[in-house]
């Protein structure tokens, strides 16, 4: 269209079932051994990847089934929802049962047990998750990329 401007948004790829459980508000936090400067707008998309030893878990296939989900119909290779990054907190204290953010917070329960929360990782912390209804296929990259979303 003439005088129309792509709009980019910015997208992490996770692997499944760790993008469905978090945008399924099972965790809170998706923990990464990085940190970022980015807030804002933030896609989810699902790498083709699907971690099978986690889907074989007790504890993650029952959080699964609680949504209808399993190892057979995660989507793969799709944008599958958006959240906003409001913040990127680096882990300090890790006691294998619970962990210390560097803002005082303790992660524990289902939050800790889904993430990776080594001292030195970082919880990205995000608000207004949304699961699209109807998922967008996009090839993945490593890091943060962007996608048109208009296309």
């Amino acid at each position: 269209m003439k005088g129309s401007a792509m709009v980019y948004m910015k997208v992490l790829s996770m692997i499944q079932p760790w993008a469905s459980l978090f945008l399924l508000n099972e965790a809170q936090y998706e923990t990464r051994t990085w940190h970022t400067k980015y807030r804002g707008p933030l896609a989810i998309h699902t790498s083709k990847k699907i971690d099978r030893n986690a889907c074989t878990n007790k504890e993650i296939h029952y959080l699964l089934s609680q949504h209808g989900l399993n190892q057979k119909n995660l989507p793969t290779g799709m944008i599958i929802g958006v959240c906003n990054l409001i913040n990127c907190l680096k882990v300090t204290e890790d006691n294998f049962e619970n962990a210390l953010l560097e803002d005082g917070r303790t992660v524990s329960g289902n939050d800790y047990f889904l993430g990776d929360f080594r001292i030195g990782n970082f919880a990205w912390e995000v608000s207004n998750k949304e699961i699209f209804i109807d998922f967008i296929p996009a090839k993945g990259k490593l890091g943060l990329w962007e996608h048109d979303i208009d296309n």
